[in-house]
């Protein structure tokens, strides 16, 4: 079985209040994340008709504070599937309801993974892709996914061999006594 993208696309705008600032005034990053893994919840369970579970968060660069009062709208999609995983893909944007001004403020992605109600990885329907863009956002993710791999490779060989490692220290302000 195969779905389409907008099958499951999601897309949620939640009025921010001073309940949800931080001690700067800002909205806090915290409160974002957790919008953002419901949303990733809400799509890729669209997607694959089952409970869904965050399997990890790619990074998120906070790029521009949001203000109390902003309209934040979250957008989410289906990029990727594998066999029980899919990547969602976030979009953060926020309004000032005022002005009318827009801002980008973050983007991520979430891996999630389909559930039975045993909590065993369950098979998700393949992804329609229906689009040079929906292609390319199908790319990406796999292109994240082997570097991630490969780094993943790097750190452990660092890990395994850190005597070999040690003198990419020297150029940095620390202090070894060992």
């Amino acid at each position: 079985m195969f779905k389409s993208i907008e099958d499951s696309r999601i897309l949620i705008s939640q009025l921010m209040l001073p309940s949800h600032a931080n001690f700067g005034g800002k909205i806090h990053g915290g409160y974002i994340l957790n919008l953002m893994d419901q949303v990733a919840f809400a799509c890729a369970s669209k997607h694959s008709g089952s409970y869904c579970v965050t399997a990890s968060v790619d990074k998120v660069n906070f790029r521009n504070p949001i203000e109390v009062g902003e309209l934040v709208t979250m957008k989410a999609s289906v990029n990727y599937v594998g066999s029980s995983s899919m990547v969602v893909g976030i979009r953060v944007d926020s309004e000032n309801i005022q002005t009318g001004l827009k801002k980008h403020c973050n983007s991520s992605f979430f891996t999630m993974v389909a559930k039975n109600d045993k909590g065993q990885s369950i098979n998700v329907p393949g992804l329609i892709i229906s689009s040079k863009l929906e292609a390319k956002r199908f790319i990406k993710a796999i292109s994240r996914k082997e570097s991630e791999f490969k780094k993943q490779e790097t750190l452990n060989e660092i890990y395994k061999n850190i005597d070999e490692h040690l003198s990419l220290l020297k150029d940095y302000r620390i202090k070894l006594e060992f």
